[in-house]
């Protein structure tokens, strides 16, 4: 998404308020980052990360 919108890494970082390292982090696949964060970003393109709930019949 980033690079459809024409943006560099350090002007994602800028827009979002996260870090750069978080910015190259996310995009290189880290298994961990706060959730938070991701939000702020993906917030800049109308989306979020959230709880789905599955169905369990029994847990």
């Amino acid at each position: 998404m980033r690079k459809e919108t024409a943006l560099t890494q350090v002007e994602l970082s800028e827009k979002a308020g996260v870090g750069l390292r978080f910015v190259r982090e996310l995009e290189q696949g880290k298994t961990s980052l706060r959730l938070d964060k991701v939000n702020q970003v993906l917030n800049l393109f109308g989306s979020e990360v959230g709880v789905v709930s599955i169905n369990r019949e029994s847990i």
